[in-house]
């Protein structure tokens, strides 16, 4: 059988250096080793043409995506809305091959009468409305609040209605009951992230420091960061790093205020795991309530204590993995006890069987290829 598949992704997946491209550049390895011949589609705002994905794909596309009043509508969100595309639209209807598109970014297409009779399917990366609500809460611009709270205003409304229209693989089961159960959604399964080959390389013993890693430039990020150096940390004399990329000359200063704190700026990718590795405890405390945190995985994976709060480990099935904190005093309790206390051995072990078995790609792979056509295709 012929196992011909369009995929349409929000970005370029690759570099896979951010959290969602992440899972879009492994998803196409993985598909690609199953026997599924892809036709990605990517909009492309600043990575360029990356040759690395023509090894997993029969053909790649690029389309702009629109920027600034071009892509401002009154009804659909920002991030639909900008990247509406004709040209992307034609070559889709070329055939009737099965389309994925890589989170509610990419569902313009699904309003078009044109593909009524097409087999439509969307992966869930985050609940969209959620997590822009929660980053209006996150930044201190205004113009950047107001605009976070009407496109979850927008979101909720367009994911509403695409919820039922659709099948969706969504990355936690805590996302697909919000489907469920608000949007009245009937067709969603859970389909865990793909992730990086890794292999659990957290080492026993001791490390050297605490570090939050993440891309700074997102307000999330930034609020959770500066949360810690200026409330956690500041008294709390123990060295801890921030790391990441494109962080605010204001985060900056804020680093350098103490000496036991510092920054790392936009660490390059063996850079970043070589501190992950190397750190005593990684710092996860989320201010998003949505979605699989690839940082949680890859810390996880590849460094020694990790401490998260409710947000970052709710619905992940990774709670016993971590310890948990939330308020500035349970953050500080736990980082005191932990940092006088070698990894152990034991720790690693009990890891590595349940996040290989929860974040398979071959056995990921095997279901979305089941789930499209058929179980005798797999």
């Amino acid at each position: 059988m012929n196992k011909s598949l369009h995929i349409i992704s929000f970005n370029v997946p690759f570099p896979s250096n951010y959290g969602g491209v992440v899972d879009v550049f492994y998803k196409l390895q993985a598909l690609h080793a199953a026997g599924v011949k892809i036709h990605l589609h990517c909009f492309d705002y600043g990575r360029g043409q990356q040759e690395e994905l023509k090894k997993y794909c029969e053909s790649v596309y690029y389309y702009p995506r629109e920027i600034g009043h071009k892509a401002i509508s009154l009804k659909l969100p920002y991030i639909v809305a900008s990247r509406r595309n004709e040209d992307l639209l034609k070559n889709l209807l070329l055939d009737d091959y099965p389309i994925l598109m890589e989170g509610v970014h990419c569902t313009y297409l699904v309003f078009d009468e044109r593909f009524k009779h097409r087999k439509l399917y969307v992966r869930l990366h985050n609940v969209e409305y959620q997590y822009y609500k929660d980053l209006s809460k996150s930044t201190k611009s205004i113009f950047r609040k107001l605009y976070y709270w009407n496109e979850s205003r927008l979101l909720r409304k367009y994911e509403s209605e695409l919820a039922k229209k659709v099948q969706f693989w969504g990355v936690t089961e805590i996302d697909n009951e919000v489907y469920r159960n608000e949007f009245g959604c009937t067709q969603i399964d859970l389909l865990p992230l793909y992730i990086p080959n890794w292999d659990m390389s957290c080492s026993e013993g001791m490390g050297s420091y605490c570090l939050y890693h993440g891309d700074l430039s997102i307000d999330a990020n930034e609020k959770a960061a500066t949360w810690l150096l200026q409330e956690v940390f500041f008294d709390l004399k123990l060295p801890l790093v921030i790391a990441g990329k494109n962080p605010s000359d204001e985060l900056i200063e804020i680093a350098h205020q103490q000496s036991h704190t510092c920054i790392v700026e936009n660490p390059s990718d063996k850079e970043m795991q070589d501190m992950i590795t190397r750190a005593h405890i990684n710092l996860i405390p989320s201010f998003t309530h949505t979605g699989m945190k690839v940082k949680l995985l890859n810390a996880l994976s590849n460094g020694k204590h990790c401490v998260a709060n409710d947000a970052t480990i709710a619905g992940t099935h990774l709670e016993n993995l971590c310890h948990l904190a939330n308020t500035k005093n349970e953050f500080q309790e736990v980082i005191t006890g932990l940092f006088e206390k070698p990894f152990t051995l034991q720790e690693r072990q009990v890891r590595e069987p349940i996040l290989l078995n929860l974040f398979n790609n071959e056995r990921n792979a095997q279901l979305q290829v089941e789930w499209i056509w058929g179980k005798e295709n797999i």
